[in-house]
């Protein structure tokens, strides 16, 4: 007679390659290696584990709540499970691509994770307050956009307080261009977070792939909110999905769908478009941003012309 085998539960805080490494509900960190490509996890997976000598072999990936993720041409990037929102940073110099930020913020509604957008570099008037300009439309979509400065010493930073309390009791995981401020806001936030990094690199032997690697920590003693630091990027593919889908994830275009003449409007060429008829050209207006209206169009090209998988 076969004995059942006990499975141990644990928490993927971080991955590189097929190797992942599993925190215990006591706090142990061990690396475990996937058991087939089945059971190939991301940060933020729950899994079922079970111990070999002192590592482990994942056995089973639980049901995820979420997955965030980009996947362009040549392949899918997985970010990170489970999140409760998705931190985009940006900063006010060197001026951001809005339409990478909204690809991010639509990956976001596709996966129902809150997006958080903060603005860093507010010590600087002029740039910031362009910068800030150029978000009126996410405000009024209801966005929260917060305002930051990581320039001063450690414990001045303007806007962190207001940073801490969405953070609060919720797994983040930030995301954010080069020059942006991603590596300062993570170690303010958690001070301990390069001596982890280094820990982890160590223990996976990886230490010259560090940046390459994703990280989940703890940003207090009670394990009850969470950081997830990932690799940057310098594209967002969006080609899982379809451009029919657009319009319902980018709030500002939903909310004018609903007055189309037709239920299968493309928004594009339609006459009776109530999308089309919304685009308000004034700065302040409440209707859609024209810059938001061509990120729309240049995504349905994209993905009107993207292969589906």
């Amino acid at each position: 007679m076969n004995q059942k085998v006990e499975l141990d539960r644990g928490l993927v805080v971080a991955s590189h390659g097929r190797h992942v490494v599993v925190e215990t509900p006591e706090g142990r960190r061990l690396i475990c290696h996937p058991r087939g490509k089945k059971n190939q996890a991301v940060v933020g997976d729950r899994v079922l584990w079970l111990p070999s000598g002192d590592e482990g072999s994942i056995e089973r990936v639980e049901e995820r709540r979420n997955l965030f993720y980009r996947q362009d041409e040549i392949r899918t990037k997985s970010f990170a499970a489970n999140l409760d929102q998705v931190l985009i940073l940006i900063a006010a110099e060197p001026e951001f691509s809005e339409s990478q930020l909204a690809r991010a913020l639509i990956a976001a509604e596709a996966e129902r994770i809150r997006p958080l957008i903060v603005l860093n570099k507010s010590d600087l008037a002029e740039p910031f307050a362009r910068a800030w300009s150029r978000l009126a439309p996410y405000r009024r979509m209801g966005y929260t956009v917060l305002p930051l400065s990581l320039k001063g010493a450690e414990g001045q930073d303007a806007g962190l307080a207001a940073l801490h309390t969405e953070l609060k009791g919720r797994a983040t995981l930030v995301l954010g261009p080069s020059g942006a401020g991603k590596s300062t806001l993570v170690n303010r936030l958690v001070p301990g977070a390069q001596a982890q990094t280094g820990e982890i690199s160590t223990a996976l032997n990886s230490g010259k792939h560090t940046t390459t690697s994703t990280s989940w920590y703890w940003m207090d003693g009670a394990r009850s909110s969470a950081l997830v630091d990932s690799p940057g990027f310098q594209e967002f593919g969006l080609r899982h999905i379809e451009a029919a889908q657009l319009a319902s994830l980018m709030p500002d275009l939903r909310a004018h769908a609903g007055d189309c003449r037709f239920y299968n409007c493309s928004h594009l060429h339609e006459p009776g478009c109530g999308v089309m008829t919304a685009v308000d050209e004034q700065v302040d207006g409440t209707g859609i941003s024209p810059s938001r209206y061509r990120i729309y169009s240049e995504l349905h090209a994209e993905l009107s012309q993207a292969p589906r998988y």
